[in-house]
């Protein structure tokens, strides 16, 4: 049964993008008000589950991709979808049914909603990652043996690249320096697939999930970020203020790390972030408390807004949550594409839970 994304789903879907984006995926605020002027514009966009489309129904993943911080003040102009579109059609001679969030973090789960509005189709109810990971073949149709290509790539000028590249890691580096190129973010649309490919290659149920989310965050009575973290079964990893903050943005990602100082019953611990788009390390004094590919998120103490790594800042009162990601990034080869030795680290993946078990 279709759902039509109004106003108030569209609130509560920001909401939680910005939770599930761990960080990452871009301000979702800004999504949110492209999505509200687009739905407002050419009306709701349906969200459909994928068993609703034939099996030949062609779906085009999307988003952007690039550095977070360049993205708030390298805004959108709202044809890049149309763009994508235009010429992912062309190059495959096929003709686009729905479109999907390449991953369901931050204002990447809202991007596509507003460029569904603007070409009248409806949204599919899943994405490629469950969360936000800052690398291309990041995604579960990589896992699944789908091609990347062909991609497509354009920017607000109305510049356009279509790639073709030999696996997903080329299209990571040959996307990585386009974008870099285009002033360090643009939008993209990589790993093309059927319907029936779909059902077995992605994160299904994920935009609903994020939408559960918000209203679960909404409707709380005085204590949302204990809502939040019953709503997705996560493990508190110290409440606190921001101390300290060091970002860069270089070759297309966003880097560095954050330091929360614990205060109330966390007073003289010490939390570190460590940041490439995403929060992908959670340290104490040296000790892992959480690591990718489970979900950190940087929570507002009263609000239990997520609050993505480009804005965070000195003196904020936060609360860090992490919690288990989608099972398929468990496997051995998930682990191997997102895990932590996949960003650099010397050191296993160890689930969230059994860390936390270990520190009771």
């Amino acid at each position: 049964m279709k759902r039509l994304l109004d106003s108030d789903s569209l609130r509560a879907l920001a909401r939680g993008c910005a939770v599930l984006g761990a960080g990452g995926g871009g301000d979702p605020y800004l999504g949110l008000l492209q999505a509200l002027q687009a739905t407002e514009d050419y009306g709701p966009v349906a969200l459909v589950d994928i068993d609703e489309l034939p099996d030949e129904s062609l779906i085009m993943p999307c988003g952007g991709i690039g550095a977070p911080t360049v993205s708030i003040e390298k805004i959108e102009n709202g044809d890049e979808g149309g763009r994508l579109r235009e010429h992912l059609e062309f190059v495959t001679g096929g003709q686009v049914a729905a479109l999907m969030p390449a991953e369901i973090g931050g204002s990447n789960g809202l991007l596509p909603v507003a460029w569904a509005a603007r070409m009248g189709l409806p949204l599919v109810d899943a994405d490629g990652m469950g969360r936000a990971f800052p690398e291309v073949p990041q995604v579960t149709m990589h896992l699944a043996g789908i091609s990347p290509s062909p991609a497509v790539m354009t920017d607000e000028r109305g510049n356009l690249i279509v790639f073709r590249a030999i696996s997903g890691h080329w299209m990571e580096r040959l996307e990585r320096a386009a974008a870099v190129e285009f002033g360090g973010a643009a939008s993209s649309t990589e790993f093309p697939l059927t319907a029936a490919q779909a059902r077995g290659a992605t994160v299904r149920n994920s935009v609903s999930l994020a939408i559960r989310i918000g209203e679960a965050v909404a409707r709380a009575q005085g204590r949302p970020v204990d809502a939040l973290i019953a709503e997705v079964n996560a493990f508190r990893l110290v409440t606190g203020k921001v101390s300290d903050v060091e970002r860069r943005t270089t070759r297309g990602f966003v880097r560095g790390s954050v330091i929360v100082e614990g205060l109330g019953e966390d007073t003289g611990r010490l939390i570190r972030l460590e940041l490439q788009n995403e929060n992908l390390v959670a340290l104490e004094r040296g000790k892992l408390l959480a690591s990718v590919p489970d979900l950190i998120s940087v929570l507002d103490t009263e609000t239990a807004d997520a609050i993505v790594t480009e804005r965070i800042r000195y003196g904020q009162r936060v609360t860090v949550i992490a919690f288990g990601c989608d099972p398929v990034w468990r496997t051995e080869r998930g682990i191997e594409v997102a895990g932590p030795r996949a960003f650099g680290y010397d050191f296993d993946y160890v689930p969230v839970e059994e860390l936390a078990g270990a520190r009771a």
